[in-house]
């Protein structure tokens, strides 16, 4: 039998949930291993007792009780990557320097493993280590549907810097999306806070996130504030609009969520855009109908940030993904005549 281990949490692990982890770690160990493991405390974090869904930071220590020989993790190859997987990696490098790598995420590929998830841009990232000893590390996320720019650190000091400059708010992001109907008035903030509804499945799938009026957030167990700035950057007559958001805070499905709370859902949502939401577009919840793709309409499109090792400030863009740029051909739009912060008024138009 193996012997209590003390394992801490690196950088690129930020806010995974416990259970994850630990599958992704211990393979051989069973969702139901580890809540029982949970319930009887032999699983802590920083010596505390944690549930299956507990969210881990960086630098915790977590407590992994001894594992019977049979369970044992037996010496595991490095995954094996196709290569068609290999090259769509590779291709979707868009920026890269000693210390970072910055992608243009697909739609429709993971960030993380999870609950049926085995393809995923961690494991994919394996075909990122050009000639570095180890694969390059996540520091932040991206909704699996989501596409757009992500960043991975080639070094552990890399990721540990990274990871406390989205924590501390010192990047800028950008998102475009299509979205049903027009939002009142153009441009303002979303305040309203976000609450975990409960998943279906013992892995927690199909969580969603619930809007909390501001005054309610407080009193509201679970509740964390949350704060979205929106612009409208063009009008499809009252139908759809192009908007650029920015999420202030970065809570689960933010964007989406307040989105549709604003009867306003992100085209091909179906999580947040169903049809028992407002829509003051001609169609109903997150779907335009015709030729409009009912795929996820939400890119992160710009982010500048300060590069940690030579004080520079990087400002990177990512070209729309294939379904988006469809229907912007359809609506005749163009990328290149919006601002890329539209909510620098002072930035001139190119």
């Amino acid at each position: 039998m193996s012997g209590v281990q003390q394992i801490e949490i690196p950088a690129g692990d930020a806010d995974m949930r416990l259970d994850r982890w630990m599958r992704r770690t211990f393979p051989q160990l069973t969702q139901g291993r580890i809540e029982k493991m949970c319930r009887k405390g032999e699983l802590r974090v920083d010596g505390g007792r944690v549930k299956s869904n507990t969210r881990l930071a960086p630098g915790q220590v977590l407590r992994v009780p001894p594992i019977p020989e049979g369970e044992a993790p037996a010496p595991q190859a490095g995954p094996r990557i196709s290569d068609d997987d290999a090259k769509m990696m590779r291709d979707a490098v868009l920026w890269m320097d000693d210390h970072i790598i910055a992608l243009n995420k697909p739609a429709g590929l993971p960030v993380q493993g999870g609950s049926k998830q085995t393809r995923h841009v961690d494991g994919l990232s394996e075909a990122l280590r050009f000639d570095y000893d180890e694969k390059p590390r996540l520091v932040h996320r991206l909704d699996k549907d989501t596409s757009g720019l992500l960043l991975l650190a080639r070094t552990r000091e890399a990721a540990s810097k990274l990871t406390g400059a989205f924590r501390s708010r010192e990047t800028r992001k950008i998102y475009w999306a299509l979205v049903a109907g027009v939002p009142q008035p153009y441009m303002g903030t979303i305040k309203f806070g976000l609450v975990k509804a409960p998943g279906h499945g013992s892995g927690g799938e199909g969580e969603k996130m619930i809007c909390v009026h501001p005054r309610d957030v407080d009193s509201t167990p679970g509740a964390k504030r949350a704060v979205s700035d929106y612009s409208v950057l063009w009008r499809l007559g009252q139908r759809a609009a192009w908007v650029g958001l920015v999420p202030v805070t970065g809570r689960t499905h933010q964007l989406r969520a307040h989105m549709a709370e604003m009867g306003h859902p992100i085209i091909g949502d179906g999580k947040y855009g169903g049809s028992s939401q407002e829509n003051l577009g001609d169609g109903w919840g997150a779907q335009l109908g015709g030729e409009i793709s009912r795929k996820l309409h939400l890119h992160a499109r710009l982010l500048r940030f300060t590069h940690p090792f030579t004080g520079k400030e990087i400002e990177l863009e990512a070209p729309l993904p294939d379904h988006m740029k469809r229907s912007w051909d359809h609506f005749g739009w163009s990328e290149d005549t919006v601002r890329k912060d539209p909510f620098d008024l002072d930035e001139p138009l190119d």
